[in-house]
């Protein structure tokens, strides 16, 4: 079950595989297609360089999990985990039994390489599902299809302890009943979490293009807001309560390494588009390295790492952030960890006011969380605590 106290939320790795088999419409994640066989062994040595550089600047530090994200991470080969892996435990302290994470795609899933990526220290696997009708999945530009999809679930339950998939709703024409419905088959199939997003037009996507043409209409925000409390009333009659508002799990298995984010601790971000978040002489520094895959190896192979660039946080600027990725969390924040952070207090007033729209509660004499209203509207939540 996940702590209550924060005070410690953990020191985590990000590893950033950038390569995606195709572009969803949908994705504006660091990802890039390539039709040429990538050279896996020079892209694991290039990690292992960053993970120097980054292991000198923060200095030794215990790990408490670790994250293989992209991109399309199960486009590795096994052996190719396994050396980032090493890399890992090579220069920081890895416990045995911590949290290894690796996302997949099930098109991309084989028996073969889900036995090898358990045997070099994977115990968690993250499955991009995405929907559980094939049209949908058509819509979404995924690569596989229903049968896939399921067929890869059950071979990653049979393999590693636990199992995500990801689920996107609030797609165009998905009414409440075919979500609810589409909702329950997944639980029937889910170990012990989702993560289930609302589908949102980001910059630079081909969804954006075509929304702007007029040729793609989203549900309207009324209706976004009542699929997302039909997807909090779901889960919880099922077992697997939101602990995030877009994450749910059974007690005891909330991913460990996205709690490092939501807990404002600290991470490593290594590879091309990666980002970090760590203490350095008694200061948060922000990290972000060339997203380009091909400059940032070139950028590393130079010189022994790919970032370019960052910046040092102001004690307003992480008691924001803190803010903001604390109140996504049901079990909230921590106020005296606030207060450290920004040497200040909230504003007792515009607590009062929240409190009194419905929108925040207090947990307790020292925490504050937001209500399932407030998650609804929570960027307006944070911001009007923040001002």
């Amino acid at each position: 079950m996940i702590r209550a106290d924060d005070s410690t939320p953990g020191f985590g790795i990000y590893l950033h595989w950038p390569f995606c088999a195709a572009k969803c419409p949908y994705c504006d994640f660091n990802s890039h297609v390539r039709h040429q066989p990538v050279d896996q062994p020079r892209f694991a040595a290039a990690f292992r360089r960053e993970m120097a550089t980054m292991r000198q600047r923060t200095g030794p530090r215990t790990v408490t999990s670790i994250f293989l994200g992209g991109g399309t991470p199960s486009l590795m080969e096994p052996a190719t985990v396994g050396a980032l892996l090493d890399a890992v435990a090579e220069h920081w302290d890895v416990p045995d039994g911590i949290e290894v994470t690796l996302e997949a795609n099930p098109s991309s899933v084989e028996a073969d390489r889900f036995r090898g990526y358990r045997a070099a220290g994977v115990n968690r696997v993250s499955l991009g599902v995405q929907a559980l009708n094939d049209r949908d999945l058509k819509f979404l530009g995924r690569l596989h299809n229903v049968a896939e999809a399921l067929k890869a679930i059950e071979l990653a339950r049979a393999t590693f302890p636990r199992l995500s998939f990801d689920l996107i709703y609030a797609r165009p024409g998905q009414n409440e009943a075919d979500w609810a419905a589409e909702l329950a088959q997944a639980i029937g199939h889910a170990a012990d979490h989702l993560s289930l997003y609302q589908l949102t037009i980001e910059e630079g996507t081909r969804f954006q293009l075509l929304y702007e043409a007029g040729k793609l209409v989203m549900p309207d925000p009324d209706h976004a807001a009542r699929l997302y409390e039909i997807t909090q009333d779901v889960t919880q009659a099922h077992g697997l309560p939101a602990y995030e508002i877009s994450n749910h799990a059974r007690p005891g298995a909330e991913s460990r390494h996205n709690l490092v984010y939501w807990r404002y601790g600290e991470y490593v971000g290594v590879g091309p588009g990666a980002h970090g978040r760590f203490i350095e002489n008694g200061r948060r520094h922000v990290t972000f390295t060339e997203k380009m895959p091909e400059g940032w190896l070139e950028l590393v192979e130079a010189k022994g790492h790919g970032v370019t660039g960052g910046e040092i946080l102001t004690r307003d600027e992480e008691a924001d952030e803190f803010l903001l990725m604390g109140l996504r969390l049901t079990e909230g924040i921590d106020l005296p960890r606030y207060e450290a952070l920004s040497g200040r207090t909230l504003s007792n007033r515009r607590i009062c006011v929240l409190q009194d729209e419905g929108l925040i509660e207090p947990v307790g004499n020292t925490r504050l969380r937001a209500t399932a209203r407030g998650m609804i509207v929570l960027d307006a939540v944070v911001a009007d605590l923040a001002s």
